[in-house]
């Protein structure tokens, strides 16, 4: 019997831009603590069914969020559950301090002043980020830029996180760093990367778009080894699973 709880379901989602069909059907669920790397071409839909997740876009389809359809007069309710972290950290830092950035989402859910400050001194503090907060963004590296973005989230107490192309532009330390936080975030997390190799450390799921649909949807492992599948939806088998093929090959030829 599974007494998993699923906190995100999407029914026959489509969704096009300008007579551009972006998502073609798409449908899937994901239960409470899974790691779900998103994964496939440019093009293929990922951060068009992200920006669906909380309600910043709105398709034909269902869409449910902890066991309630989402509709237009639950968007703040969900926006609450469902913390989205974008490809450009810029997009989410925008106050003259990072304090004030990272208290903006709970001020905005309503919370007093004392208790978003709270929240947001807390959440800087966990990303190792406290003695910046009162620098402005413009004045941080990429990686911390980077760590910002999810800390802007993580005041928000999220149970769901959708997080775009988290590693790009990192240098190797500040990947690393990042691949850890990913790892320890509370509930449940959605990544959409090309970096495969972060999504084989950190997902335990993997789901692959193509083209607008969903091609394929398993096991992490299974999914980024299969190379024939990566090849066919322009994707690469991930080097660390390659070498750890190679090395159970030459375990089982001795």
């Amino acid at each position: 019997m599974n007494c998993k709880k699923t906190v995100v379901q999407v029914r026959d989602l489509a969704f096009d831009y300008h007579g551009t069909q972006a998502l073609r059907g798409v449908s899937f669920r994901i239960e409470h603590g899974e790691r779900v790397g998103l994964i496939g071409p440019n093009g293929a839909g990922k951060s068009t069914l992200l920006l669906h997740l909380n309600g910043l876009l709105v398709g034909k389809g269902e869409l449910e969020i902890d066991g309630r359809v989402l509709e237009k007069k639950d968007m703040d309710r969900v926006r609450e559950k469902v913390g989205l972290v974008f490809s450009d950290p810029e997009d989410q830092l925008f106050m003259p301090t990072l304090l004030e950035d990272v208290a903006f989402g709970p001020l905005n859910m309503g919370l007093d002043h004392e208790k978003a400050m709270d929240r947001a001194k807390a959440a800087l503090e966990q990303m190792r980020l406290g003695d910046f907060k009162e620098r402005s963004s413009h004045h941080l590296s990429d990686g911390e830029r980077r760590k910002a973005a999810i800390c802007t989230v993580l005041s928000m107490q999220p149970s769901v996180w959708a997080l775009d192309e988290p590693a790009a532009n990192l240098d190797p330390r500040s990947r690393r760093e990042l691949i850890e936080l990913l790892k320890n975030l509370p509930g449940t997390v959605i990544v959409a990367s090309h970096d495969l190799d972060m999504v084989a450390q950190v997902c335990n799921r993997c789901i692959v778009m193509d083209a607008g649909q969903v091609v394929a949807d398993g096991p992490g492992e299974k999914i980024l080894s299969d190379s024939r599948l990566m090849e066919l939806h322009g994707l690469e088998v991930p080097l660390r699973i390659e070498l750890d093929q190679c090395r159970k090959g030459k375990e089982q030829d001795e």
